[in-house]
């Protein structure tokens, strides 16, 4: 019988198993992107101001970005075959400082805010089919500083955190149960979503109306112009955001410094284009007008799909959209923990977060951290004032991700060609940089709180550091 009682510093070289291959990969990427963004971002993006056509162009030009940080990412991703993605980048181009901060950033924000949102679009979901009691309607008012309101909504927040703590355990027993969870949800989704476009591109609107591509008039101008098309654009890249999870996982695939570049840009690739089609899909069924006059908590696929086949139609898309959140939160689960577990093995984390089952060989205690703060966000926020913070936080990232391309391709750590180098990462960081000032300036309460959260990665940086140098890591 095996022993599971190991002594922690055994627990914590315990490998993990390399059993994902490529097709599991892609779509991880691809079930990271897609989850609730794309069913519930076009009404504020209608809201904007902005006319069909730019709203669709607004997916066109988030798609090209994150593509551009798809080929950053895989340039990067040849220089090591150890599991923790952004966080061992940063580690070898700059060294320990950026890469905490980084892995701190996921702990607090990137990650666990995205599991705490898209956990509560699931919950928020069920919601329209079966209502939820409100548990604690008295308390609602409490609010810290105007804007969190930790118990409004409080049977969501209770039947989203359930569904965190499942899918920990699921998760929790093994990386192999996590990626065939991911598959088949991630293909029944994609299944879910080329249906509402076949609908809805072959959609007769009773009345006259332009298509998409042809409406033009009345175009905001100037700066106007440029602050909603970056407002729209937020919006379309926390539909995005998720490209970057399956180099948190390297270390679990097989051969990694092939499959993971290819499966980062061919996932990208495949939501790109749901995205695009979907969208113009809706915009000819409903005007801009219609869907920016719906109210901001309802789902804009679902107001779509009512259009398109009545009652039943609206049904099935919030089936649709739980199946496509449920495996959401699972993909990223499995993902954003092995960044933990990675900055726990540099001896940059809790010590225990570097623990690997010794049946399960999954980074177990960094499943329960994870969990535990998603949790805590999920009470904090609502979806939109988390997936605002997150984008914010993570395009600080993105920028510094394209600066790490340019100076190991300099100092020759990167081998052989690299896409569109060194245009692609310049621009990367240039508009890194031109989303942030216009985020900042938008939604300041969310981006000061991701900021604020990140900078109090700082002082644990020095205490980590200090710890680090009593008990510095034995050589292999």
């Amino acid at each position: 019988m095996q022993n599971t009682h190991l002594p922690t510093t055994d627990r914590t070289r315990i490998p993990l198993n390399r059993t994902l291959g490529l097709i599991t990969g892609t779509l991880l990427v691809a079930g990271c992107m897609i989850g609730s963004g794309v069913f519930k971002k076009i009404v504020p993006m209608s809201q904007t101001g902005l006319s069909e056509t730019w709203i669709v162009m607004a997916w066109v030009f988030a798609g090209i970005v994150t593509m551009l940080g798809a080929f950053t990412l895989a340039g990067l991703s040849t220089i090591t075959e150890e599991s923790g993605g952004l966080y061992e980048y940063f580690r070898i181009s700059f060294g320990n400082f950026f890469s905490f901060l980084f892995g701190w950033a996921d702990f607090t924000i990137n990650g666990a805010a995205s599991i705490a949102a898209v956990a509560f679009v699931f919950a928020q979901t069920l919601n329209t089919l079966a209502p939820v009691p409100n548990l604690l309607p008295s308390l609602e008012h409490i609010s810290i500083g105007d804007f969190i309101y930790p118990f409004a909504d409080s049977g969501i927040k209770l039947l989203a955190i359930l569904i965190i703590v499942l899918l920990t355990w699921v998760n929790y027993r093994g990386v192999q149960k996590g990626g065939v969870v991911n598959n088949i949800f991630t293909s029944a989704k994609i299944l879910g979503i080329l249906i509402l476009i076949a609908l809805g591109l072959f959609y007769q609107a009773p009345e006259t109306r332009h298509l998409p591509v042809a409406s033009i008039a009345n175009e905001l101008q100037g700066p106007a112009f440029m602050s909603a098309m970056l407002t729209a654009m937020l919006g379309a890249f926390w539909a995005y955001d998720g490209w970057v999870n399956l180099s948190f996982i390297t270390g679990e695939m097989k051969n990694p410094r092939r499959n993971v570049p290819y499966a980062i840009i061919a996932g990208v690739s495949i939501a790109m284009l749901l995205y695009v089609l979907v969208n113009y899909a809706y915009l000819n069924v409903l005007s801009t007008a219609e869907l920016a006059a719906v109210d901001k908590n309802s789902i804009g696929a679902a107001v779509v799909a009512e259009t398109l086949v009545g009652r039943i139609g609206r049904t099935l898309i919030i089936v649709l959209i739980m199946v496509s959140v449920f495996g959401t939160v699972n993909a990223l689960i499995l993902a954003h923990t092995r960044v933990h577990f990675r900055m726990a093995q540099e001896k940059f984390f809790f010590k225990g977060v570097a623990k690997v089952h010794p049946t399960y060989k999954t980074p177990y205690q960094a499943l329960l951290y994870t969990m535990v703060w998603s949790c805590i966000l999920v009470i904090s926020g609502t979806f939109d004032m988390l997936t605002d913070m997150i984008i914010f936080v993570i395009f600080i990232f993105y920028a510094l991700l394209g600066v790490a391309l340019l100076k190991m391709k300099r100092e020759g750590k990167i081998k052989g060609p690299v896409i569109g180098y060194p245009v692609v990462p310049v621009i990367l960081i240039l508009f890194s940089l031109a989303l942030l000032v216009n985020t900042l300036m938008v939604a300041p309460k969310q981006s000061l709180t991701g900021l604020g959260l990140v900078l109090i990665g700082v002082p644990l940086y020095l205490y980590f550091r200090k710890k680090y140098k009593e008990n510095p890591i034995p050589e292999e």
